[in-house]
């Protein structure tokens, strides 16, 4: 399926040389924290969408294009000022959800790809680095048709 981007950013994919920097926006979020944690991976913050995102470095690998299994995506945050280690210990329950979006540093507010949502699985994390799997919502599990024909819901069947 094609992708809608900007006139800027085509450009820039298509460009040898280029001006423009792609900006990864990540969000992290959990029902249990007071505000997300919103980083970006420049040298400075950002501000998009009415949100300030810190500068904190950090890796995303996509998965490869297999049709076996489900894609995982991994994730690696600098362990720097400790702020996100802290975050992880603290979740009991529910996942941590993840968001990525892709825009441009010059026009920060136009996604020009994503947002994608992950659950933050399996995190590890030591002295200079917090890593975890990112992992999509499992769809191939879900039951097909969603819901049970039974007297209570479909009365007019029986």
């Amino acid at each position: 399926m094609p992708r809608t981007v900007s006139a800027t950013a085509r450009a820039a994919l298509q460009a040898r040389e280029t001006p423009e920097v792609f900006l990864c926006l990540l969000t992290l979020a959990h029902p249990s924290w007071v505000t997300p944690i919103r980083v970006v991976n420049d040298g400075v913050g950002h501000t998009a969408g009415g949100q300030d995102y810190l500068s904190f470095p950090f890796d995303i690998t996509m998965p490869p294009e297999t049709e076996e299994g489900q894609p995982k995506v991994t994730l690696e945050i600098c362990n720097v000022d400790r702020q996100i280690v802290a975050a992880v210990r603290g979740v009991s329950g529910d996942p941590i959800t993840v968001e990525l979006a892709v825009a441009l540093a010059s026009t920060p507010d136009v996604v020009e790809a994503g947002p994608y949502s992950f659950s933050l699985r399996e995190a590890s994390y030591d002295a200079t680095v917090v890593s975890g799997t990112l992992a999509y919502e499992d769809l191939l599990n879900e039951p097909c048709p969603p819901r049970t024909m039974t007297p209570a819901v479909t009365p007019g069947l029986f």
